[in-house]
């Protein structure tokens, strides 16, 4: 049945849906991620990402037109390592990319402590994911929506056991990711969980000048570091030149209370002027009731990253002292919803800083 929406403009012109859109799965053959499960999302709108099937479905490069917007580390896609779970190992599988999960049980630096050790951001990201399903817009019956779902099992004997199932789905002819999560304790004893989503944003998205986006009250994780950039002397809202005090190690990080609408969305985001090009990232607070804001400017890893979660990323043993420390009983689930969407049209731009802006 033939329809006057733009977004069909396709119909009865196109058989395939792969000339217009779709999703696309392969295997990376060479490199450091040989051997690793990928699939192409292409949204027909401009927006195109790569989804790391074999790294907890993760979404590692993500391009609007000829705009990159996710920023990426040297060593980019790896394979799998679930045993990266002890030090800082998990930063040499660190893709970056516009999402890595962090989680299931520990968000935060390494710690030990009488209930076991943690390494840095938990294992979730080196899980590999388990299809459940892939679905292909349907050109002809005017369906166009895609998306891909897999399960990753944190899972060991005598536990904990916990189960991510994750929807990645877009629409061919809107520039948008949406991710819905549902965490399940398929254990048999309460499970302590902490989840956190780094998002993690490059050039040419992320440039001098480009607007970091939110509103609500902003303070310095607490390390020296952190408050060179976190404070009331200067513009952290601003993404500025490379800093020399950033090479290696060098990064701060704020922790921001966002304020949400009415129906209790968070909305934040970045906006580059110049390129006339916002990224929106939107969330519940009652899912996910804090945000981190991680700025690294060092030459040549050049990022900042906007990362909503359970808790700030101060690890499971502090969170347990201040008694903010969830825990799933058997049998439970936590849901999470999050969108990404790209805005190029002056007047929604316009609306996304006057919502989202201070």
């Amino acid at each position: 049945m033939a329809t006057k929406d733009p977004k069909f403009q396709w119909q009865n012109k196109v058989i395939n849906y792969a000339q217009v859109g779709g999703i696309e799965t392969s295997v990376l053959n060479n490199g450091l991620g040989k051997g690793t499960r990928i699939a192409w999302v292409n949204t027909g709108s401009g927006l195109r990402y790569k989804v790391v099937i074999d790294r907890g479905l993760d979404i590692a490069d993500a391009f609007y037109n000829q705009y990159s917007l996710a920023w990426l580390s040297h060593a980019g896609v790896t394979r799998p390592r679930p045993d990266a779970n002890r030090g800082l190992e998990w930063l040499r599988s660190f893709a970056g990319g516009l999402l890595t999960t962090c989680g299931l049980t520990h968000i935060g630096g390494p710690e030990t402590d009488e209930f076991g050790e943690r390494g840095l951001h938990g294992r979730v990201s080196n899980i590999p994911g388990q299809v459940e399903s892939i679905v292909q817009p349907e050109l002809t019956a005017a369906k166009p929506e895609m998306s891909m779902t897999a399960v990753m099992k944190e899972s060991r004997v005598f536990g904990p056991n916990l189960e991510l199932k994750r929807t990645i789905s877009s629409t061919i002819g809107e520039p948008a990711i949406r991710i819905h999560d549902v965490v399940t304790n398929v254990g048999n004893t309460p499970t302590p969980h902490m989840i956190l989503y780094h998002c993690n944003y490059g050039w040419p998205l992320v440039d001098e000048g480009t607007d970091i986006v939110w509103k609500g009250k902003c303070v310095s994780r607490g390390l020296d570091m952190d408050n060179a950039i976190f404070n009331s002397r200067h513009d952290y809202r601003k993404c500025q030149r490379p800093r020399n005090s950033h090479r290696g190690g060098g990064e701060a990080c704020g922790f921001i209370d966002v304020a949400p609408d009415k129906k209790g969305v968070c909305t934040v985001g970045l906006y580059n002027q110049r390129l006339g090009l916002a990224l929106v990232l939107e969330y519940k607070k009652k899912q996910l009731p804090r945000l981190s804001n991680w700025q690294h400017w060092g030459p040549g890893e050049y990022v900042t990253a906007l990362e909503p979660g359970t808790n700030p990323p101060i690890g499971q043993s502090k969170a347990r002292k201040q008694k903010e420390l969830i825990h799933i009983a058997p049998g439970k689930s936590r849901t999470y919803d999050l969108k990404m969407t790209v805005l190029t049209d002056e007047k929604q731009i316009k609306r996304f800083l006057k919502t989202a802006g201070q």
